[in-house]
């Protein structure tokens, strides 16, 4: 079969489909195709959503996270969690490369990477898993991936630890949309301030908004507050369940003098947050779903019956220049590039 570009000539069932929605991929790794990187993989970053819904399934336990990731892998040729949909990406160092792509992708063999790519469409082969940092979503693997033509790989950077940029890249794509839609003296909302993605988020918010404007931070839980307070990107902080639609749309409203939020930006990795972040909203405002746990369905007939004019925009994990746009926002700020290295490094 000729290998197509997109990665269809993996694709196992149903026949005629992308890798992404594709439910098995062939994950061979006996040799790559010509438009094929084979990378050795060490680190998954496996996405917030799907980490949080296999701990549900199978509890905090290292030793039962491992086994039901190795599980989805080899019934599905890719990391793809069944019940979220989401998969994550991961970090290596480029084992089989073409001239093609070598050229194309400006990669070689031997060098670090990652992938910008979801682990839903990547194909994976684990021979085994050495750990499981349930704190950081982070896991040590040994294994073998493949990169289609058309995927996103870019060089690890010098200057930080892999677990490090790893946890930036995995996110690179909320920042530099947050920087695309917030304006100066816009009133803006982090869902899930607290998190890697909100955090960068946060910073980013209060860069395009200046002094004039105001950033909201949501939280569920006060034992990263303190954090969030000593970085000083937050103006306010709101503690609540994202899941009350009603308490959040009351404290809003009364954190914003009725005004409400130009921008509202969900990260959060829990599902049902989408009336939130409408009702949060000013008409004709903005709402930008980053979040891997939010439902197309809820947000617009949400939206709908309570008649609510917003514009609502779907996360979308790749933006040109994203990865370089996140990890030099970290890097400027030292406050944040600290914050990440103790959590993450």
């Amino acid at each position: 079969m000729k290998a197509c570009p997109f990665g269809t000539h993996r694709v196992i069932e149903p026949e005629g489909v992308l890798p992404q929605p594709a439910w098995k991929i062939n994950n061979s790794m006996n040799t790559a195709y010509d438009n094929e990187i084979m990378i050795d993989v060490t680190h998954l970053n496996i996405d917030s959503a799907s980490f949080r819904q296999i701990k549900e399934e199978v509890g905090a336990d290292e030793e039962k996270v491992a086994t039901k990731i190795m599980e989805i892998v080899a019934e599905r040729g890719k990391m793809h969690n069944p019940v979220t949909g989401s998969g994550g990406m991961l970090v290596g160092t480029v084992a089989e490369i073409s001239k093609k792509m070598s050229q194309k992708h400006q990669v070689k063999v031997g060098d670090h990477v990652a992938t910008l790519i979801s682990l839903s469409l990547t194909p994976l082969k684990i021979e085994r898993i050495r750990k499981v940092h349930l704190d950081r979503e982070q896991v040590e693997v040994e294994g073998k991936a493949i990169v289609f033509e058309s995927g996103v790989v870019v060089k690890l950077p010098n200057d930080m630890s892999r677990p490090l940029a790893l946890s930036i890249l995995d996110v690179a794509g909320a920042p530099i949309q947050t920087a695309r839609l917030v304006r100066p003296g816009d009133t803006v909302m982090i869902l899930g301030a607290a998190g890697k993605s909100g955090v960068l988020c946060s910073y980013v918010a209060k860069k395009m908004t200046g002094n004039v404007g105001k950033v909201i931070g949501l939280i569920h839980h006060n034992d990263r507050r303190e954090e969030l307070e000593e970085l000083g990107f937050c103006d306010t902080i709101l503690q609540t369940d994202a899941t009350d639609t009603v308490g959040v749309y009351r404290m809003v409203h009364d954190a914003t003098d009725g005004e409400l939020c130009d921008v509202t930006i969900n990260v959060v990795n829990a599902a049902n947050t989408e009336m939130s972040c409408v009702l949060s909203t000013k008409e004709h405002g903005n709402v930008y779903f980053f979040s891997m746990a939010s439902s197309f369905t809820k947000a617009a007939l949400g939206a709908e019956g309570v008649g609510k004019d917003v514009n609502m925009i779907i996360g979308n994990g790749y933006a040109q220049n994203h990865a370089a746009y996140a990890l030099d926002i970290v890097r400027e700020n030292k406050k944040l590039f600290e914050l990440f290295n103790k959590r993450y490094g």
